[in-house]
């Protein structure tokens, strides 16, 4: 695990004791800290040892050097926010934690991913890419296990951490020497009050911890991320990635080969992501040849435009990650000719984002809750719908129509509650009726 002298003798309370909780007790008393904790479940605070156990709400906090909370924790509803304020105690996640741990590591590297859509892919492919070039590297933030579980890298060695912008508001001094930006769409507004102050929080890695001496990447594909890119454009070195992908890549001539070499990097989504690995792996000294070979043999990421099966010349794809249409809609435009399984619990009443991609569409079958309404709209495009009403129906329908050459793809646009736990279980129950065929 990741410990550091900057932790002995100090006072930390921890609340929540999921996996990234339990990671950072250890760490911390490894370290030589003191520790409260605490978890409303029963069995979680059986887990940890070595503890005080108690409620942070309930006790005095004056005198904590921190309050460490899990990202789940809204903190613009929770009480131990205002609590922690007036006790003068700074709420921090376990990715500030690492921050403060980094003097005390071999010296490495930090690459930080953020964005609403595309941060996972592009974090698990940079490090691909790393792994693939010998350099010693680690996965972390929100993919993968807790960073501070994990052994330090050796010198020379880089992270990459994938950031949601819940650990972004628990993080103030990651300086990270790439930190990037996927791209901001409107997601998570329960947690904050308005677009606005959303993107705020995710420029907050950029505006807030990177120092000038380090490189910022950013995609260009609305308004919000150009406005981060003009305020850091005085004082920073930093990469505004095209729009068009395609230019984005043509900006590092013969770093890769054509997309069609990728399998696992279909789509204009892919190509965005890919383009940002190129920069921060050049940035990183990672050579032509072993980036090259890191987008061709990266294996991908379940659940996102994963390659299941191919069966009888159809190919069969699992894209239950995307949860709206908006993530839907780069998938559909990744292969011409698809035979579309969509629905689930909707997030909106429209499928406008997939719009343009219609005409790549051979047939619909509808599942869940949002059936009828997407069947409807489909028809209203023209399209041929089946409502299958179940997923396992629908993988069905769609092999007995697909033909050589054509894909069946689990693309939902929707979220998975009104029949799946969450899109893993979505996912695997996708993988479960192809392998049933």
């Amino acid at each position: 695990m990741i410990t550091s002298p900057a932790f002995r003798g100090k006072r930390y309370a921890v609340l929540g004791l999921a996996r990234s909780g339990v990671a950072v007790v250890e760490a911390l008393l490894a370290s030589g800290a003191t520790v409260v904790a605490w978890d409303s479940r029963e069995e979680a605070r059986a887990a940890v040892s070595g503890v005080t156990l108690a409620d942070p709400l309930e006790i005095d906090l004056a005198g904590f050097d921190g309050v460490v909370v899990s990202p789940g924790v809204p903190l613009n509803k929770h009480p131990i926010a205002a609590k922690a304020r007036a006790a003068g105690v700074p709420v921090i996640g376990d990715i500030e934690l690492f921050a403060l741990a980094r003097p005390s590591l071999p010296p490495h590297k930090v690459v930080g991913i953020t964005g609403t859509n595309g941060k996972s892919t592009t974090t698990a492919l940079i490090h691909h890419i790393l792994e693939t070039a010998g350099v010693p590297t680690l996965m972390g933030g929100n993919i993968g296990l807790p960073i501070l579980s994990q052994d330090p890298l050796p010198a020379g060695g880089v992270y990459v951490l994938e950031l949601s912008s819940y650990q972004i508001d628990l993080t103030f001094s990651l300086d990270c020497d790439v930190a990037v930006l996927t791209n901001i769409t409107p997601d998570h507004l329960d947690r904050y009050d308005g677009f606005e102050a959303y993107a705020a929080s995710k420029a907050r890695l950029f505006y807030d911890m990177q120092t000038s001496r380090h490189l910022s990447i950013l995609v260009a594909d609305n308004g919000a991320v150009s406005n981060i890119a003009d305020e850091i454009e005085p004082y920073r070195e930093w990469s505004m990635l095209e729009t068009d992908p395609i230019g984005s890549l043509n900006k590092a001539e013969g770093w890769t080969g054509p997309q069609s070499d990728w399998p696992a990097l279909q789509g204009p989504h892919n190509f965005e992501n890919a383009a940002v690995a190129v920069e921060a792996c050049r940035y990183l000294s990672v050579s032509k040849s072993n980036v090259a070979k890191g987008l061709r043999t990266y294996p991908g990421l379940p659940h996102r435009m994963e390659r299941v099966a191919e069966k009888a010349g159809v190919l069969y794809v699992n894209d239950s990650k995307a949860t709206n249409a908006t993530a839907t809609a780069p998938a559909l435009a990744a292969y011409p000719a698809i035979h579309w399984i969509l629905g689930g619990l909707p997030k909106t009443d429209d499928l406008d984002d997939c719009a343009p991609f219609f005409g790549h569409v051979h047939a619909g079958y509808t599942i869940g809750q949002a059936g009828p309404m997407f069947a409807d709209i489909l028809r209203q495009a023209g399209k041929p719908v089946t409502e299958s009403g179940t997923l396992a129906q629908a993988v069905n329908d769609a092999a007995a129509a697909a033909q050589p050459g054509e894909v069946v793809m689990l693309s939902p646009a929707c979220a998975s509650f009104d029949q799946f736990k969450d899109y893993e279980a979505r996912g695997e129950a996708f993988r479960a009726a192809v392998g049933a065929l």
